[in-house]
């Protein structure tokens, strides 16, 4: 039988809940990683999440905002949502400290199809904060190593100093992920890959038919990874895309997400390129 409490909340959306703030860690330059912990211990047992999906954050007096959460589904009681200030929401959570308390509704939205890549091969390829959204499913692979292929991270920033996690990488090349990092503009500490995300797909030899593809990032950047899965003869419905763009409410109400006849907050935010397709004109994606 379902708690009182997650009844009530499965039965009204709307319902926010209280978190302190457990930890907070600076990442890049803007970006800063959220532990939050609810303060009712009944939320805290029953809360769940699926890789993918997001919470909306609220502070009273300011709004609330759609932000993707970057912890481990293993461990729900360490919630973490690594955030970039962006605007008013964000940059008011910036001032805050750890004992603050923060509302949140959720967990909302769709998931990264981590049972249909079972027995798989998977290329994660993303870009900037657009690896945080990726950083459950990478947890969550790692913990059912087993269970995947080859499993390749394609990940670039702007600099270096802009890449997220880094002290992580190495847990995650011994845990068996084949990490590939890549910089737009380098300097003279940096050794590794200059260039885009998308070609780092020329470093790869997949196999289309046992190969699924999940990206996050800048549209542009995603445009040209479905390019280069298209032009590797993967499937349109084995390319999954998070389009996390202008979530205000979570539930299909305001509008202002929508694309094509989908609510991306509500039918999304991960979609399969087939599915989007006749919705985007990749001349403009």
């Amino acid at each position: 039988m379902m708690s009182a409490a997650m009844d009530h909340r499965a039965s009204s959306p709307w319902t926010v809940h209280w978190a302190n703030i457990s930890k907070m860690a600076a990442e890049v330059p803007g970006v800063t990683t959220y532990e939050l912990t609810f303060g009712d211990p009944l939320i805290a047992r029953e809360y769940q999440f699926s890789p993918g999906q997001f919470n909306m954050l609220y502070l009273p007096g300011v709004g609330e905002s759609a932000i993707s959460i970057s912890s481990d589904p293993a461990e729900p009681e360490k919630l973490e949502h690594t955030v970039r200030v962006a605007g008013n929401v964000t940059r008011a959570m910036s001032r805050l400290h750890v004992g603050d308390q923060i509302g949140i509704r959720g967990p909302y939205g769709s998931a990264w199809p981590m049972r249909s890549c079972r027995e798989h091969d998977v290329v994660i390829a993303c870009g900037g904060i657009g690896l945080a959204p990726l950083r459950p499913a990478i947890h969550h692979i790692i913990h059912h190593r087993d269970d995947y292929g080859r499993v390749y991270l394609l990940y670039g920033a702007r600099t270096a100093k802009d890449l997220l996690y880094t002290e992580q990488y190495d847990a995650w090349r011994n845990a068996g992920i084949e990490v590939e990092v890549t910089v737009d503009i380098g300097d003279a500490e940096y050794r590794g890959h200059i260039g885009v995300v998308p070609i780092l797909f020329y470093r790869l030899r997949l196999k289309p038919e046992r190969t699924r593809v999940l990206t996050c990032g800048p549209e542009v950047m995603m445009r040209f990874v479905i390019f280069e899965a298209l032009a590797r003869k993967i499937k349109r419905d084995h390319i999954h895309v998070s389009m996390e763009r202008n979530m205000s409410c979570a539930v299909g109400l305001c509008g202002h997400c929508q694309l094509g006849p989908t609510f991306v907050c509500k039918d999304g935010p991960v979609f399969t390129y087939q599915a989007l397709e006749p919705y985007l004109n990749l001349e403009n994606f």
